[in-house]
């Protein structure tokens, strides 16, 4: 007796739903507020720098008489603060990716006993509050005559990025292929000439966000400079900022103005790098 058995059925994967309409125009709409939400600080930055000699309380929402009469103060009354800030930023940058990029490739390269203890105390070093390492870096700096000097803020703002920046370019560099770097070894070069012809160009990316999240930092940093300065020689415009609110309250447009110039390099670094910023920052996710 035999007994045909019928062929199953294939089962067949039920179509996904389509997302609803209402749901994503529910989507939509929050997106917009939460983006208007943060941006409306920014444009308000910019509206109250082009309604001039005004009150906060007289201010409108749109600028219907615009004058550019709080960009021309503050350029004659910050000129030296926005200097100051773009040397301290600039020089920040150099002794930061100075130290931190050879010091990136060492970890990433070499295995060396010590190393996962190094990069725990580098993570706790992102921890410390700024105010912490500045009342430190007083005495330190008041003891070798680095107060009120390019070279102390510079060299603070750098010891206060270093530790990120090593962090971000050795994940980069991890992901590098170890034949490259052993390739040119065979060719003669040495452990210096290939970080230096192989290492660091394919680390572009990653050397480029390093750098502007350390120039950001320090074009930002407000505690720091208020700890190590004390006179107008060398004064950044984040403390140029704090100090003429003080003396502007009822003259809004000159410190709003102020603002939107101290923004300025920020923004246009952001643009110009964000195409480093993605590749860099993931670059070390997937290996």
């Amino acid at each position: 007796m035999t007994t045909s058995v019928g062929a199953l059925p294939a089962r067949v994967a039920a179509p996904r739903r389509p997302r609803s309409g209402g749901r994503s125009l529910l989507m939509s709409a929050l997106g917009v507020l939460f983006l208007a939400l943060m941006i409306f600080p920014v444009y308000w930055m910019v509206n109250s720098s082009l309604q001039g000699a005004q009150g906060a309380a007289s201010m409108t929402w749109f600028p219907t008489s615009p004058t550019f009469d709080g960009y021309i103060a503050a350029f004659q009354q910050q000129s030296q603060n926005f200097l100051t800030s773009m040397i301290v930023s600039l020089g920040s940058v150099i002794v930061t990716l100075v130290f931190a990029t050879p010091a990136a490739y060492g970890l990433a390269r070499f295995r060396m006993r010590g190393t996962g203890a190094f990069l725990l105390v580098l993570l706790v070093t992102q921890m410390i509050p700024t105010i912490v390492i500045a009342n430190a870096l007083y005495t330190l700096f008041n003891d070798v005559g680095l107060l009120n000097s390019y070279l102390g803020l510079i060299l603070a703002d750098a010891a206060a990025q270093i530790p990120f920046s090593i962090l971000l370019m050795r994940a980069f560099m991890e992901s590098i292929p170890s034949s490259l770097v052993e390739a040119a070894l065979v060719d003669g070069a040495n452990n210096f000439r290939a970080f230096i012809s192989i290492v660091v160009p394919i680390s572009r990316n990653a050397i480029v966000t390093a750098a502007l999240f350390t120039f950001l930092g320090a074009w930002g940093d407000f505690l720091i400079a208020l700890t190590l300065t004390s006179t107008t020689a060398v004064r950044p415009i984040t403390l140029g900022i704090y100090n003429y609110i003080g003396s502007n309250v009822t003259n809004w447009g000159p410190v709003m103005a102020t603002a939107v110039l101290a923004s300025l390099p920020a923004a246009v670094l952001l643009v110009i790098a964000q195409r480093y910023i993605a590749a860099g920052a993931l670059g070390g996710a997937v290996k």
